[in-house]
């Protein structure tokens, strides 16, 4: 066993997750970490996809959400003794360069100063990303200054689903009630921030997704995931304001 789970999430991915783990494969990265996909309760091909490239998959038998498949997650690693886990989209947005940049973020330098969570920016200089919606760019900028104003700490890509977490950050996560499985984001960041984790950003390079469409695509979506977030937000700053954890 190796000392890292990278953990893909997939949801209706069949298009999209062989180039993924092929590419997985290739870069190395199977050399410090063991790969698990979560198929989500897909309605396609993706479980047999997943398990003709010999790939360990944990198939919920319903669609739970991406935030229920990232927790079970967490739980595994836990019961399994990984001491980091990287989380990474199925959809190929993520460039499997940057898993190890996460991982050697979390191992090296002075222990005491190690990042708990570490996350994939696409706008820290080095690094390359696709074209976001102009919605999306705005939700990003509104999401900042609310970190900003609520923890005092500057997070540039606060929706960036590609991250890294130290044991003592997923193993916090597995516990009941300590993660939103249904919409983990900003909120997740603050509350994290706000217990004292030690939150640092990394350069990522981001494609646009191979194939299929965004969860957040078009305009109402985004925008009612942004009045989500906002009561998200204000939940975890009541819940976690004043709190530390040791």
């Amino acid at each position: 066993m190796k000392d890292t789970l990278l953990i893909i999430p997939a949801y209706n991915e069949e298009k999209n997750i062989e180039d993924v783990l092929e590419n997985i494969k290739k870069s190395g990265a199977l050399n410090f970490a063991d790969i698990m996909v979560v198929n989500d309760g897909s309605k396609d091909n993706t479980k047999e996809v997943v398990e003709s490239l010999g790939v360990k998959v944990i198939s919920q038998i319903y669609n739970l959400g991406y935030g229920a498949a990232l927790q079970i997650s967490y739980k595994y690693a836990m019961e399994h003794g990984y001491e980091y886990v990287i989380q990474m989209d199925a959809d190929g947005q993520h460039d499997v360069c940057n898993i190890e940049n996460i991982h050697n973020c979390m191992m090296y330098g002075d222990e005491s100063q190690r990042p708990d969570i570490v996350i994939g920016s696409r706008f820290l200089e080095g690094a390359k990303h696709y074209h976001m919606s102009a919605i999306r760019l705005l939700a990003v900028k509104m999401f900042r200054t609310i970190i900003k104003i609520v923890t005092h700490q500057k997070i540039t890509d606060p929706t960036s689903g590609l991250q890294g977490l130290n044991s003592r950050a997923f193993t916090y996560y597995a516990g009941y009630g300590n993660f939103d499985i249904k919409y983990p984001d900003i909120n997740m960041i603050i509350q994290m921030l706000l217990l004292g984790f030690k939150i640092k950003e990394v350069p990522a390079i981001m494609h646009a997704r191979y194939q299929g469409q965004s969860m957040h695509a078009g305009i109402i979506k985004p925008l009612k995931y942004m009045c989500i977030m906002m009561l998200s937000v204000l939940v975890a700053i009541l819940r976690n304001r004043g709190k530390k954890q040791k």
